[in-house]
């Protein structure tokens, strides 16, 4: 197997992304063995789930400010 150690969780969003991306470029181009092309989807798998959770995290945190229609007031709202 080409890497047999499991690789440092990623610290950011986008850290995961390139990683991500990374990994996709190498299984689209079909020269991996089988095992590593294994490894690769579950890394894959553990990536895109802390991405998600990352976004999730995010959208949480975001608000939006909107003006009332009837008076143009500004107002917090969470993120949908």
């Amino acid at each position: 197997m080409e890497n047999a150690k499991t690789p440092d969780a990623p610290k950011t969003f986008e850290e995961a992304s390139a990683r991500l991306d990374e990994l996709v470029r190498r299984m689209e181009a079909g020269q991996m063995p089988l095992d590593d092309m294994i490894a690769a989807f579950e890394e894959g798998r553990r990536l895109v789930a802390f991405c998600n959770a990352k976004l999730s995290e995010v959208q949480r945190r975001v608000e939006v400010i909107k003006a009332r229609e009837d008076d143009g007031t500004l107002v917090r709202e969470p993120f949908q």
